[in-house]
């Protein structure tokens, strides 16, 4: 019976190594690493990674400045709102008064400013309550099925054929002052249709998928079954329909306050509009008019540019050719070239062991 020569090597089970192997070999007790443990960083890194698109980031920068100006406008803005100064009777934009007067001697940048308050609180107040409507609705309209689903599928195909402004008109007339509450709350009401029928028709798309179908298997309740294995595959879209309602109900807030059916005691850009419009400031003052509709267009941009940035996320197409486009503009070549740089590949050298073989020259070929 043999023994192990001095330059075998015992195994921690006991076995014997073959001769030969070098005598710094080790042995691997325990298994790789497996996959990184899902912390609740990671999965809010994950719901928010549709704004890291450069896209997404100046909305976000852009709505940001907007929302701050809501918040600190008491103490950005230089004279109250109502203020007048006798002395500056439409007075064109000066060291005192960057953006002018109006015809009473208020200043324009002062309503500019204290406007912005109004349009943010409804355009986001509005947004919530349609969304969560629409989550409601579209989600569990598009899990369950029978006349439940087609019950909930016709109240959203009703609510899409309601007119939202005049319906806002009429519940208006009831208020001597109605508040921006009030006008938030019944464009929300009549802004969450589109967004239920987007989720609805995602959400018939996943209910179908194994990790949902193992999720039914193991008697989960509905509530778990969507808050848990639904909603964070649909926060894209939640987060498109969120952009998109407070963008119709910032214009439609401004819509409603230029043809006079909100109260000019709720000041926003619309407001300043209307009175630019009534006391002729078109289109000689245009400095009473022209700041407003300059913040209109660029919140609408902001908003925008949001989306665009979720819809490239969102779409596998539109993320590889933005991510192909930067590719090619940290290379410095031109996006909209239609050349196509080619990159020329070099010919190989012949090796000793085919250098009796004959060679083809293929671009000789092709022209014979």
């Amino acid at each position: 019976m043999s023994t192990p020569t001095s330059t075998d090597t015992t195994a921690p089970d006991g076995s014997t190594v073959p001769t030969g192997m070098p005598e710094t070999a080790t042995f691997r007790t325990t298994t790789d690493a497996g996959p990184q443990r899902t912390t609740f960083w990671s999965q809010l890194g994950q719901a928010f990674a549709m704004f890291r698109n450069p896209k997404s980031v100046a909305g976000l920068i852009i709505l940001g400045v907007f929302v701050l100006v809501a918040i600190f406008a008491p103490l950005l803005a230089p004279y109250g709102p109502t203020q007048k100064d006798r002395s500056a009777l439409r007075q064109p934009p000066s060291l005192e008064h960057w953006l002018g007067t109006t015809h009473m001697g208020e200043d324009v940048l002062s309503q500019i400013i204290f406007g912005t308050q109004g349009v943010v609180v409804v355009g986001f107040l509005s947004a919530i309550i349609a969304t969560v409507i629409a989550i409601t609705i579209g989600v569990i309209s598009g899990y369950v099925r029978g006349w439940r689903s087609e019950s909930l599928s016709a109240l959203t195909n009703v609510f899409l054929v309601i007119p939202g402004i005049p319906l806002i008109i009429i519940v208006a007339s009831q208020f001597e002052n109605p508040p921006l509450i009030v006008i938030a709350a019944v464009l929300g009401l009549t802004g969450w249709a589109w967004g239920a029928r987007v989720l609805r028709a995602q959400t018939m798309s996943l209910r179908n998928r194994d990790f949902i179908q193992a999720a039914r298997a193991n008697g989960e309740p509905l509530r778990r079954i969507i808050t848990v294995e639904m909603l964070p595959n649909l926060m894209a879209l939640i987060a498109s329909s969120f952009v998109g309602t407070v963008t119709a109900a910032i214009l439609g807030l401004t819509t409603l306050a230029f043809i006079g059916v909100i109260p000019v005691s709720n000041l926003n850009w619309g407001t300043i509009l209307f009175w630019a419009q009534q006391n002729g400031a078109f289109p000689r003052l245009w400095w009473w008019y022209v700041p407003a509709g300059l913040c209109i267009a660029i919140i609408g941009v902001a908003l925008s540019l949001i989306n665009f940035g979720i819809d490239e996320h969102v779409n596998p197409r539109l993320r590889s050719a933005g991510e192909r486009a930067r590719a090619m503009k940290k290379k410095g070549l031109d996006v909209n070239d239609p050349v196509t740089a080619v990159r020329s590949i070099p010919t190989p050298t012949p090796t000793s062991s085919t250098t009796n073989t004959p060679t083809t020259d293929i671009r000789n070929s092709k022209k014979r």
